[in-house]
């Protein structure tokens, strides 16, 4: 196989992948990097950011405190 038929193979390969909840314990780089790029962009969805710092919450629910929380 050439060389640029390979990287596009790799390229094919990597194109195809999708965020699954297994790939926080893969081993496979790609994996790993789209478990966080999930995790970030869902922190960032819900909380407003991407600094694991969670906002407190009363019981109903409303925001408390925009101070965060480490997690």
């Amino acid at each position: 196989m050439s060389k640029d038929k390979n990287n596009i193979t790799n390229t094919n390969e990597v194109a195809e992948k999708n965020y699954d909840v297994s790939g926080y314990t893969s081993s496979n780089q790609v994996e790993k990097g789209l478990a966080t790029t999930h995790e970030q962009a869902t922190d960032a969805y819900t909380e407003g950011t991407v600094d694991a710092k969670i906002d407190q919450l009363d019981e109903q629910g409303e925001l408390k405190s925009h101070n965060g929380e480490d997690i």
